[in-house]
């Protein structure tokens, strides 16, 4: 008789254990496809698809989640949340002098470096000095205007910005091309993220 009431309790009790929790349900979930159909079948959970941004979403909660990766899952209080998908970016902004290798002399480079640093610590703006000496043609001052990714200016002219504090004037030497640049860090670096975020009642 005694076993007749084990086997009843399990009987009704093993759709409990079988059934998910949010979070290994979220677990298994790994696109917005999969997400869309958790949405649509668990109306009950108050499911939904947040998108947010690093430059607009400010809520302590947004601030969290777009410090997550893709694929995270964590609980708040009694609401669970998945980042779907995560896309991030940096971009970068100086001014530049550009002096070109294959028609001076190393030189005739050095010495040129020297009298623009010259004339900079003698407080000449250095747009200035960038329509004066630049020897690329461009007609923005030397402006770069925001970049980020190798296509848009060389990996060493990247990197060396990135590893700059934002004001300070250094050089930079693409040895193979013979281009050397004399670079202002104008602006702090702009970080983007961009992040998709499953979320439902439940944990």
């Amino acid at each position: 008789m005694k076993n007749g009431f084990v086997g009843i309790f399990l009987l009704f009790c093993m759709p409990a254990f079988c059934q998910l929790t949010v979070t290994e349900q979220f677990q298994k979930i790994a696109t917005v496809q999969e997400a869309q159909k958790f949405i649509d079948d668990n109306k009950a959970l108050k499911p939904a698809l947040l998108h947010l941004s690093l430059d607009k979403d400010s809520s302590l909660i947004d601030k969290r989640l777009l410090r997550q990766n893709k694929g995270d899952v964590f609980s708040v209080g009694y609401v669970t949340y998945k980042v779907i998908d995560a896309t991030s970016s940096v971009a970068y902004r100086a001014s530049y002098i550009f002096l070109d290798g294959s028609s001076l002399s190393p030189t005739q480079i050095d010495s040129l470096k020297k009298l623009i640093q010259q004339k900079l610590a003698s407080g000449v703006p250095f747009d200035k000095l960038s329509d004066e000496y630049t020897m690329d043609g461009n007609n923005t001052h030397g402006d770069t205007g925001w970049f980020f990714g190798e296509e848009m200016m060389p990996k060493e002219f990247q990197d060396a910005v990135q590893n700059h504090k934002t004001g300070d004037v250094f050089f930079v030497d693409v040895s193979e091309k013979q281009w050397h640049y004399i670079v202002k860090k104008t602006y702090d670096d702009n970080a983007k993220k961009e992040i998709t975020v499953l979320r439902a009642n439940g944990r």
